[in-house]
């Protein structure tokens, strides 16, 4: 099989899928109505707003909390067991390919999409953890009284980490789907393109915003 050929649907995958999230970044920032990830953001910024200025729903702002971090955690567990068994399973070949690389024993792209495999799942894994670690520290924030000065003077600290923990328990989900056209290319660099198109179909489909939305707030978070 042609090496360019192999080396050539790589490059066009790895465009393809950082130009669909340029594109969605781009066209979310102009109007964030036609993005879930923008529309998500405003939704966990107005819900940070509205649980910090009343008092009695401390209870009920902690318990959302927790069920957000439960999903974090589901997720990082799903993709550090995934991350040990491409480990376990493609660890050995991925260090035979690099320490062999000068002398061309093992086919280099193998060795780069198993790479890549790895650095997927740990990068999915990444996010869903500091998402934990952020939503935590916001628990701690929500569950203080809302008329104490701490409460007052940490809900604006509260709110930040709320954004921050959802854009990275997103990214954590994005990451995980992209591992499909990595393996795909692991098994068959050919299958690599057409992996990468479903991917993308799969990306579209998550980006949808709902179908009926309320009028737009003046302020537009970042994702």
């Amino acid at each position: 099989m042609n090496a360019w050929l192999e080396w050539g649907g790589l490059a066009a995958s790895v465009g393809v899928v950082a130009g669909y999230e340029y594109y969605a970044h781009l066209a979310g920032r102009r109007n964030p109505l036609r993005q879930a990830r923008f529309i998500n953001a405003r939704m966990r910024g107005e819900w940070a707003r509205a649980v910090m200025s009343q008092s009695g729903f401390e209870v009920v702002a902690v318990q959302a909390l927790r069920n957000t971090l439960m999903s974090s955690t589901i997720a990082a567990s799903t993709a550090a067991l995934a991350l040990m068994a491409a480990l376990t399973i493609g660890g050995a070949s991925i260090y035979a390919g690099l320490s062999h690389w000068p002398t061309g024993g093992v086919g280099p792209l193998h060795v780069v999409m198993g790479a890549l495999v790895v650095a997927l799942l740990f990068a999915s894994y990444t996010c869903s953890a500091m998402s934990m670690r952020f939503y935590g520290n916001a628990t701690l924030i929500v569950s203080m009284p809302v008329a104490s000065p701490e409460r007052q003077r940490l809900n604006p600290v509260a709110s930040h980490w709320v954004q921050r923990a959802g854009a990275l328990y997103s990214w954590s989900l994005r990451l995980f789907l992209m591992v499909v056209p990595a393996v795909a290319g692991v098994v068959h660099p050919l299958a690599l393109v057409p992996a990468t198109l479903v991917l993308l179909v799969a990306l579209h489909f998550f980006d949808q915003p709902p179908p009926h939305l309320p009028a737009p707030a003046p302020e537009s978070p970042r994702p």
